[in-house]
C-alpha cells in the first residue's frame, strides 16, 4: 500500500517534466534551502545530491543549543542536536513538495529516534523549517500520508523551528561518492540509492 500511494504521489510531477529545462532556461534562478533529519546524514545527502534541481546538499547539524557542535558530541545523543542535511534547490526546477516526496521515500518516519541499526536522537526524523511555508508544506504532506493508512506505525517525524544549521566536518561532506567501497555505503546507503533511482528515475541528474 506504501508503494501504490508513493506511486500516486510520483504521477503529480507533471510540472517538472520535459518541458522543465526549457522553462529554466527563460527564468532566472530562484534558490530556497530546507533542513532535513532522516537518519544518517550521509544517507540523505547521497540522494538529494542526484536530484534535479538541487544546487548543493550539505551534511551538518540542528536542534541544539551548544555552539559549534562537533561529530563527536552529537554521537554522545545527548547535545539535542540531530544529524541533518541542507538542501539548496532552484525553485524553477523542482518544489518543497517533491523535495520531502523524496524525503519520506528514503526513510522511515516511523521510527524513534532511529534508522536501522543507527540509534539516538541524532537520528530522529525531522524537519527543520525555516517560515510558516515550509512547515505548513511539511503538515500537509504529512496529514495526507496519515489519511491515506500509508504507514502501519504513527509517523513521528517532527517538525521544528530551524535556529541555527552548522555545517559537518569535512570528511562527511560527499561522504558516499568518495567511499563507495566502505561497507556502510554498500550495506545501508546503496540500497537507498537504489529505491530512490528507480521511484524517480526521470529525476535524476545526469551522470557526468
Amino acid at each position: 500500500m506504501k508503494n501504490i500511494f508513493l506511486i500516486v504521489l510520483l504521477a503529480s510531477f507533471g510540472m517538472f517534466g520535459q518541458n522543465s529545462s526549457i522553462d529554466k532556461a527563460k527564468k532566472q534562478s530562484n534558490f530556497e534551502t530546507i533542513t532535513l533529519a532522516g537518519g544518517c546524514y550521509w544517507c540523505v545527502e547521497a540522494v538529494y545530491e542526484n536530484l534535479i534541481g538541487v544546487k548543493s546538499a550539505v551534511s551538518g547539524y540542528a536542534g541544539g543549543k551548544v555552539a559549534n557542535p562537533t561529530y563527536e558530541d552529537v554521537s554522545t545523543g545527548r547535545s539535542g542536536y540531530a544529524e541533518v542535511v541542507q538542501i539548496t534547490y532552484d525553485k524553477n526546477v523542482t518544489n518543497l513538495d517533491e523535495i520531502f516526496k523524496v524525503f519520506f521515500t528514503v526513510h522511515d518516519p516511523t521510527t524513534l529516534n532511529r534508522q536501522g541499526a543507527d540509534v539516538g536522537t541524532q537520528y530522529r526524523s525531522a524537519i527543520f523549517y525555516k517560515n510558516e511555508a515550509q512547515k505548513k508544506a511539511a503538515q500537509t504532506i504529512i496529514a495526507a500520508m496519515k489519511k491515506a493508512g500509508i504507514y502501519d506505525s504513527p509517523i513521528i517525524t517532527t517538525l521544528e523551528p530551524l535556529t541555527k544549521f552548522y555545517k559537518a566536518e569535512d570528511y562527511h561532506q560527499n561522504y558516499y561518492a568518495n567511499n563507495k567501497s566502505q561497507p556502510y555505503c554498500q550495506m545501508v546507503i546503496q540500497p537507498k540509492m537504489e529505491k530512490f533511482e528507480k521511484l524517480f528515475k526521470s529525476r535524476l541528474k545526469k551522470k557526468k
